[in-house]
C-alpha cells in the first residue's frame, strides 16, 4: 500500500523544520506527502448561506496558494507534494483522511516554551494524539534531517505494546533501523517482574530482524542515566505507546518532553 506521510502546517517557525524532515524521510521510503492547513478565518453569521461559502471557498484557495508556495520556498526541488486545507475542525478532517487506503503517518510539530514546555506538548499535538487512532510524529523544533539508527521503546505492562501499529511504523522507516532497546521506567521500590519479562518477550521477537535489547533503569539516578543513551538528536527515535507513563504521569511526562525531546532534540512516535 502507497506510504503517504500527512503533515500539518500552520506557517509557525515550527512548520519549516518539520517539513524538511518529513521530506527527507519521504525520499527514503518514496511517500507522498499531503500538506493540511486549518484555515481560522471568521464569517460573518449576518451574511446569507450562499455568501458565507462563496467567502470560506475563497479563503481556502488563497490559502492553497499560500501553502503550495510555502512548500516550494522551503523545499526548491520538492516532487510528490500535495496540499489541502480545511474550514473544519482538524480531528474530523484528519478521521477522513485516514480512512483512504494508505499507511499513513501524522506529522506534528512539538511546541514550547517557559515552564509549560516540562509539561504539556502543545495544545494542538495532545489534541491530535488523545483523538486520532493514528501512528502520530512528533517532531522539535531543531530536528530538520531523518537519519535514525536507533530506537527506543519504553514498554509498561499496563500499557503493552501495539504490535500491529508498531510493524506498521516499521514498515515505513526504510532500512536504516540498526538497534531497537525496549525498556521501562522505574520508580523506587516498585516491582519490576512483569516489566522485565515483558521487555524480554519483545527483545526475543524482534530479534531475527533487528540487533535489539532490554533495558529497566531503576534507582535514584533513573533520569540521569537514560539521558545519557537517549541524546544524540538525529539518530534516535523515541517510540511511545499512548497511554503510557510517559505520557500520562506527570512525573514522567515533564521528564521526557523537558529533557528527552525539548532538550535532547529527539523525535517522538506515538503509537495508537
Amino acid at each position: 500500500m502507497q506510504k503517504r506521510f500527512i503533515l500539518l502546517i500552520d506557517f509557525s517557525e515550527y512548520s519549516a523544520n518539520l517539513l524538511k524532515y518529513a521530506y527527507s524521510w519521504s525520499k527514503e521510503v518514496n511517500a507522498e506527502i499531503l500538506l493540511i492547513h486549518q484555515t481560522s478565518t471568521l464569517v460573518s453569521p449576518r451574511l446569507s448561506e450562499d455568501i458565507r461559502n462563496d467567502t470560506i471557498q475563497q479563503n481556502i484557495s488563497e490559502a492553497v496558494d499560500q501553502l503550495n508556495e510555502y512548500s516550494r520556498s522551503i523545499l526548491h526541488d520538492a516532487t510528490n507534494i500535495k496540499c489541502q486545507v480545511t474550514y473544519y475542525h482538524l480531528n474530523l478532517y484528519l478521521k477522513e483522511l485516514l480512512s483512504e487506503p494508505y499507511d499513513n503517518l501524522v506529522f506534528v510539530g512539538l511546541k514550547g516554551t517557559g515552564l509549560l514546555k516540562q509539561i504539556f506538548i502543545g495544545s494542538i499535538a495532545v489534541e491530535i494524539i488523545e483523538n486520532i487512532d493514528n501512528v502520530i510524529v512528533a517532531i522539535p523544533k531543531e530536528v530538520t534531517r531523518f537519519s535514525p539508527k536507533k530506537l527506543y521503546v519504553p514498554v509498561t505492562d499496563k500499557y503493552p505494546l501495539n504490535i500491529s501499529a508498531f510493524h506498521k511504523f516499521l514498515g515505513c522507516l526504510g532500512d536504516g533501523i540498526e538497534y531497537i532497546n525496549f525498556f521501562s521506567l522505574s520508580k523506587p521500590d516498585e516491582d519490576n517482574e512483569d516489566n522485565e519479562k515483558q521487555l524480554l518477550e519483545l527483545s526475543n521477537f524482534f530479534k531475527n530482524e533487528y540487533n535489539t535489547d532490554h533495558t529497566v533503569y531503576e534507582g535514584k539516578n533513573t533520569f540521569e542515566n537514560i539521558k545519557k543513551v537517549i541524546n544524540n538528536k538525529t539518530e534516535e527515535i523515541l517510540v511511545v505507546q499512548k497511554g503510557s507513563r510517559l505520557l500520562t504521569d506527570q512525573l514522567f511526562r515533564k521528564f521526557l518532553i523537558n529533557d528527552l525531546v525539548y532538550e535532547g532534540q529527539t523525535p517522538l512516535v506515538v503509537l495508537p
